[in-house]
């Protein structure tokens, strides 16, 4: 599995700045991770992801989602728009 290799224009973002650096790693991980997968791969992957969080002890409150999400979306394009609606709409689903 390849790795993402430079720091995305969101992560600057300075409404960013209060929160560890290491929960922004994660989710870019997870944005790079699912760039590719099929809506029928992503419930699956999402369920890993929740996983994987809770095994590297990283939680996010809801403030913090807020905050990622809405500067996420000012760099985003409409197809990475889409997915992330998508991965969000999973996500509230499945209560993850």
């Amino acid at each position: 599995m390849a790795e993402y290799t430079e720091k995305p224009r969101w992560m600057a973002e300075p409404s960013l700045r209060d929160i560890p650096q290491e929960k922004l790693d994660f989710l870019q991980k997870m944005v790079f991770e699912s760039r590719d997968l099929s809506q029928k791969e992503l419930l699956p992957f999402l369920i890993a992801l929740a996983q994987r969080s809770r095994t590297a002890n990283i939680t996010f409150s809801s403030e913090e989602m807020n905050t990622i999400i809405e500067a996420i979306k000012k760099y985003s394009t409409p197809e990475e728009l889409l997915k992330m609606n998508q991965i969000m709409r999973l996500m509230h689903r499945g209560r993850l």
